[in-house]
């Protein structure tokens, strides 16, 4: 899939879960961009099933994921503000990797907190 912003495109990979599944199918997408630190999240209910634990940690910068209690969709594209020194992302609630992110995309921090986020097929 592509990552539309205001600044540029970024291509992702989602995996195989039924919440990439649901978002696929969903295509395209918009919504508006909540930023917090290297973390963009945008609102996007799902009725997916969900795995029952998610991660806050043990994610790299370029993860895709899906933060269930108020059903988001989340890139992580830099160090968020509970990130250690090893400058990894830290999400401040649980959180489900569904996919990465190909390629560089620190370009996000210039989507613009607020603005769309458009996700498209790559075709």
């Amino acid at each position: 899939m592509i990552v539309r912003t205001r600044n540029g495109d970024f291509p992702g990979d989602l995996d195989g879960s039924d919440i990439s599944n649901a978002i696929w199918l969903s295509l395209p997408l918009s919504m508006d961009i909540n930023m917090l630190g290297g973390m963009i999240y945008c609102e996007c209910p799902l009725y997916a099933i969900q795995p029952k634990e998610g991660r806050t940690t043990q994610l790299e910068v370029g993860d895709i994921a899906y933060w269930p209690g108020p059903g988001a969709f989340c890139i992580f594209y830099g160090p968020t503000p509970l990130s250690g020194e090893d400058g990894k992302p830290v999400a401040p609630y649980p959180v489900i990797k569904i996919g990465h992110m190909i390629g560089d995309c620190s370009g996000l921090e210039e989507a613009g907190d607020r603005q769309k986020l458009t996700l498209v097929p790559p075709y």
